[in-house]
């Protein structure tokens, strides 16, 4: 079986966005910011991705991924 990863810490330090301003905007805590940078999240929370892909104005595909097993 495949895996779903998070890729928003890439996604964030390639675009030059703090914590700090997430955090802010997306009305979120520094530990659950924390826990989507660092692929650290049990059960996805739609409604904190959706606020996060709106402040960053990317689509879902950007910071989640995707990675078929190679069996």
């Amino acid at each position: 079986m495949g895996k779903v990863i998070l890729t928003l810490e890439e996604y964030r330090v390639s675009r030059g966005i703090s914590k700090y301003k997430i955090i802010k905007n997306c009305n979120l805590s520094p530990a659950q910011l924390n826990s989507y940078c660092n692929n650290k999240v049990a059960r996805i929370d739609l409604p904190v991705l959706a606020r996060i892909c709106d402040y960053l104005n990317c689509e879902i595909s950007d910071i989640l991924k995707y990675i078929p097993d190679n069996d």
